[in-house]
């Protein structure tokens, strides 16, 4: 991989300060085990950049004009790899989280009867996976694209038992930025053992500008019409809320701080919105939700396969950490709208499956399509 790298490397260095549609990629660091780290930088025709860097298949920026055409970074992040090594684990920004992103109760599953048993990382819970997850990998990269869309496929093979998971897995994620404005991610997996697999993004938005405040005043939209009921420590009951007459009405869009405030049984004991919606697409890409920010004009709209949007509005930010900008991220500072399956769906049989299985493949998409209101 190395020598291939450094070849995209010496191409990315000789490309111009103010580059064309098309894919960069060079050196970013070095981590604490001294493995190299590259940065790609994707770029469209209509002045949209996206950054990656292949530790944690990690998405650092995404940077879009708002209704003037003035250019912001949207998505938080750190700007060194060593902060990512260091502090990415207390928030996951940007990153592919797996094997299993959410929770798993009691950090255990079985699956075909035999005992899975995984480290709890959250309370007696399994969140993302555990720890040694997808965010901390270093994940193989090549360029791709076509027909003035850029890309990059990130590639990641995890040896059976990582995180304590059945199955020897060989992921793929393929990150497009389109011509249209669209971060889209192409998720695909194999196995050669039965194994629970849930894969997301985790990046947070503010479409103001990341380090600009709060997304309170953030205009949000999801078109479901329930959520999952689950206990304050974020595992479903099994149980569904309707979302009508409450806090989580968000069909018609609403502001989220004015949201978050209604008192609601699901909102007692926490500090904002972490809930699943039931999406109604069937495995077909269809809107999940649509976020604007009426200041900038910036919009967002979130397509996926997934059967469910979590949303979470970085209630647990401790407000001792600088993102890259130098501004302290502080609680409500971003929201993340993670397009998955269910929490803890592997004790579940109820819910929509989550088992891979020789033979079979894993695919799911997500789009982030980004606009801004016209002034």
């Amino acid at each position: 991989m190395k020598a291939a790298l450094l070849a995209l490397v010496a191409l990315g260095a000789a490309a111009p300060a103010a580059a064309a549609a098309g894919v960069t990629i060079k050196p970013y660091g070095t981590t604490r085990e001294g493995r190299d780290v590259f940065q790609i930088i994707l770029r469209n025709e209509r002045g949209m950049e996206v950054r990656l860097i292949n530790y944690g298949a990690i998405v650092t920026d995404v940077i879009v004009p708002d209704a003037r055409g003035r250019k912001a970074n949207v998505a938080l992040g750190f700007g060194t790899l060593a902060e990512y090594e260091t502090k990415n684990g207390n928030y996951g920004f940007g990153a592919v989280m797996g094997r299993y992103a959410g929770r798993i109760a009691n950090a255990r599953f079985s699956v075909d009867g035999k005992p899975v048993t995984l480290a709890a990382n959250d309370g007696p819970n399994t969140l993302h996976g555990g720890p040694g997850g997808f965010d901390t990998k270093i994940w193989d990269v090549r360029p791709t694209g076509s027909g003035g869309d850029a890309g990059a496929v990130l590639h990641y093979v995890s040896p059976a038992g990582e995180q304590n998971f059945p199955g020897r897995l060989d992921v793929t994620v393929t990150y497009t930025l389109t011509r249209k404005n669209e971060l889209r991610l192409d998720y695909q997996a194999r196995t050669d053992a039965p194994t629970a697999l849930n894969l997301t993004n985790h990046s947070y938005f503010n479409l103001a500008g990341a380090g600009s405040g709060t997304v309170r005043d953030h205009v949000l939209t999801i078109p479901a019409n329930r959520i999952l009921e689950t206990s304050p420590a974020g595992i479903p009951t099994g149980a569904y809320v309707d979302v009508a007459g409450t806090p989580f009405d968000f069909r018609r869009g609403a502001v989220i701080g004015t949201m978050m405030d209604r008192p609601h049984p699901q909102l007692e004991g926490r500090r904002g919105i972490n809930h699943s919606w039931v999406l109604g697409n069937r495995g077909r890409l269809a809107l999940a939700a649509s976020l604007r920010d009426p200041a900038s004009g910036r919009r967002l709209d979130v397509l996926t396969t997934e059967p469910s949007l979590l949303a979470y509005t970085a209630d647990y930010f401790p407000g001792t950490d600088a993102g890259a900008q130098g501004a302290i991220y502080r609680k409500h500072d971003a929201i993340a709208l993670e397009a998955q399956h269910f929490p803890d769906a592997p004790n579940r049989p109820d819910f929509p499956s989550t088992i891979l299985r020789p033979g079979e493949t894993y695919r799911a998409t997500t789009v982030f399509r980004f606009s801004a209101d016209r002034r």
